[in-house]
């Protein structure tokens, strides 16, 4: 059990600092996260068009519960134009040790779980648990940043991928260094 604690803290460690380097001193994100000079502008017309109500939106967008008839008439019109997607938030928290905490618990638990994954294996090596941490890496950034990309075109998919593969195999490599021995 000891060998498990210490296995998905350390791997959950390892993804937390590959994701602290690619959003933070790496900005793989950045293409997702661009600055504009016309920041204020755009949010002073943001609160005042959107009367300061707080969500996602999608422009341009149907109203909700228009006729299909009437929706497929929008998207014909809006077909090749400009469209965006916005997240709309009242006010900036700045403060980031909750997030952070609350990331690395996750990661330590995502780390446990391919470690409970790997202990039903008949028999493990290095490369079995190295490869099972990369699947797991790729099921994870098929199922949510590229299924989204599909659709919502996102400038840091790429970004996401090299996330996923790299804090993984950081991951694997422990874990299959620290699993396997004797």
């Amino acid at each position: 059990m000891m060998k498990q604690i210490i296995g998905a803290l350390v791997g959950g460690i390892l993804i937390f600092m590959w994701q602290f380097v690619s959003w933070g001193p790496g900005e793989f994100h950045y293409a997702a996260q661009q600055h504009t000079p016309k920041q204020d502008t755009i949010l002073q017309l943001l609160e005042q068009q959107l009367e300061g109500k707080e969500g996602g939106y999608m422009v341009p967008r149907s109203p909700k519960g228009v006729s299909q008839e009437e929706m497929e008439k929008q998207m014909e019109a809006a077909n090749g134009k400009p469209w965006a997607m916005i997240s709309y938030h009242k006010a900036m928290d700045t403060s980031m040790g909750m997030n952070m905490t609350r990331g690395l618990l996750v990661n330590i638990l995502l780390a446990w779980l391919v470690i409970w994954v790997i202990g039903k294996y008949s028999s493990n090596s290095f490369s079995t648990t190295l490869i099972t941490c990369l699947i797991a890496g790729l099921i994870a950034f098929l199922n949510e940043p590229y299924t989204n990309f599909i659709w919502f075109k996102s400038f840091d998919i790429t970004a996401s991928l090299l996330d996923s593969v790299a804090s993984w195999g950081l991951c694997g490599v422990w874990l299959g260094w620290w699993l396997n021995r004797k």
